[in-house]
């Protein structure tokens, strides 16, 4: 058994199980809330504004995994070679791919990796799996020491910072700094493969994913097309959101225009059609996903200032609801 492992109390040594390396990633999700709190049983983190990923390594071959199981080796390779030399050969750890503009993570920036050099990290803050035992059932706390312990961290690995207790502050600090926000921890959970209390977000910024139903023409100058009309499911339907005109670049006003006309549709994949408040609006099927900041919900249950910052191709149009 890994040293690692071995100096875990007896409690956690017998909540460990024996299996082969994971076949998919099936990451835990975090609840989104607007309470507040300080705790001593809860660890606090900086939520990371980038793209999810669960890195599998048994031996001399790595995994990249995103959120949906796209896999991710090609488009992050020096972080597949940078695992590949870790000291620990066998494990599985969950992390996220992030780009810096700045002090602040960008998703906007990492989207843009396919077109120029950007420079990529992969901050890891849970382990999942380490020399053939399932460790999901440890609890978090002792998982963070069995990280620190597998994992060398040289860039562009690096080890998630967390915090305990002073949850509050910190989220004040993370706000004052221009972070996204915070992500709260139950010290003693387990890991899970769905969506758990848990874990929980607390926002700086508003802004989530939305599925891309239309687009309206181009005005004046502009080319590729106008505005993207978003939603969002709320069950099997698709709830209309409202529309997007910035944050896009010639090139992506480009590439996304041409991939629209391929994804035309006649007819409105919107629940209610008449709600989309825009003339001469073009359907699309809804296949792809956009990041989206805003600053707030109106009460007619549309987006304020919304910016767009990406598209995402690590999340599946039907998980896209209204974060509550």
């Amino acid at each position: 058994m890994n040293a690692a492992l071995a100096d875990l109390d007896a409690a956690d040594r017998d909540r460990l199980v024996k299996t082969p390396p994971p076949t998919h990633a099936a990451p835990m999700k975090a609840v989104l809330t607007d309470r507040r709190f300080s705790d001593p049983s809860w660890i606090f983190e900086r939520k990371l504004d980038g793209i999810r990923c669960v890195a599998i390594r048994d031996g001399s071959s790595v995994r990249l995994l995103s959120r949906n199981d796209l896999p991710l080796n090609d488009r992050y390779p020096e972080i597949a070679e940078a695992l590949a030399g870790n000291r620990c050969k066998r494990f599985a750890i969950d992390g996220e791919v992030v780009a810096f503009d700045g002090a602040q993570t960008s998703f906007s920036l990492l989207a843009q990796r396919k077109q120029r050099d950007v420079p990529v990290f992969l901050y890891v803050f849970d382990v999942l799996w380490i020399d053939g035992f399932d460790v999901r059932r440890v609890p978090l706390r002792s998982r963070k020491r069995l990280l620190r312990d597998c994992i060398g961290f040289e860039d562009p690995i690096r080890l998630t910072p967390y915090r305990n207790e002073i949850g509050e502050e910190l989220y004040e600090e993370a706000c004052r700094r221009g972070w996204e926000g915070l992500i709260a921890k139950r010290a003693a959970s387990t890991y899970t493969e769905r969506r758990s209390r848990d874990w929980l977000k607390f926002k700086c910024d508003q802004g989530q994913e939305f599925v891309v139903g239309g687009y309206t023409d181009p005005q004046g100058t502009r080319t590729g097309f106008g505005a993207l009309l978003l939603g969002y499911y709320d069950g099997k339907e698709l709830l209309y959101a409202g529309r997007v005109g910035t944050g896009f670049d010639d090139a992506t006003l480009a590439s996304l225009g041409r991939r629209l006309e391929h994804l035309a549709t006649p007819d409105s994949p919107f629940a209610e059609p008449r709600s989309v408040d825009v003339k001469g609006a073009h359907w699309v099927e809804p296949e792809l996903v956009a990041q989206i900041g805003f600053t707030e919900w109106t009460r007619h249950a549309r987006l304020r200032h919304p910016r767009f910052l990406g598209l995402r191709d690590d999340k599946s149009p039907s998980e896209v609801v209204r974060e509550r």
